[in-house]
């Protein structure tokens, strides 16, 4: 009779045990945790990477409105912008992806801010305008754009806003140029 007890006693003990229930638990919530963690990531290098080309585009519009830039081709400006964000960005991929539309109009009120986007997100380059020279005292709109590809296949999905996987990031700087030639006045 003790040898059976015994065997009744480790059946039981066995019918209680818990080992491997936190695996099993863990590969329950583990996709959404990854999911949560990996959206994070994302989301803060997406948002990382917009307020670096901010910054850039900041930074060259000052040149604009300083008028150190008058004679600044589109793709001097665009390499000028792609050098502030080379951390993030390669030079390559910069000078090759990121898209300018600068404008000037006599007074803010005149200024129209056309889109420079096809109804399915993707960038209408042929709507994007570069003066040739900038003349003192006009109001400006600098804008630059850069499709981001979203490196997280899963959120791919979730976090795109152009196609082929990629968010598109934008940015925008309006002023009205100082009076930098001695003629000028504003």
């Amino acid at each position: 009779m003790s040898a059976v007890n015994a065997f009744a006693r480790l059946f039981r003990a066995g019918l209680r045990s818990r080992s491997g229930s936190a695996a099993i638990e863990f590969a329950i919530v583990a996709p959404v945790l990854f999911l949560f963690l990996f959206g994070t990531i994302e989301t803060g290098v997406i948002y990382f990477a917009g307020t670096a080309l901010q910054n850039a585009t900041d930074d060259a519009a000052r040149l604009v409105r300083t008028g150190q830039a008058t004679d600044m081709t589109a793709a001097q400006f665009k390499t000028q912008i792609c050098g502030e964000i080379s951390g993030i960005i390669s030079s390559a991929n910069c000078n090759a992806n990121l898209q300018v539309d600068m404008r000037q109009y006599s007074s803010f009120g005149a200024a129209s801010y056309p889109s420079v986007t096809n109804p399915n997100g993707s960038l209408n380059t042929g709507a994007m305008q570069y003066p040739g020279s900038l003349a003192p005292c006009q109001v400006v709109l600098v804008r630059a754009f850069y499709p981001w590809t979203i490196m997280t296949p899963i959120m791919t999905s979730l976090l795109q806003n152009m196609p082929n996987g990629q968010y598109l990031l934008a940015s925008a700087a309006a002023f009205r140029s100082e009076p930098y030639t001695t003629s000028a006045t504003c």
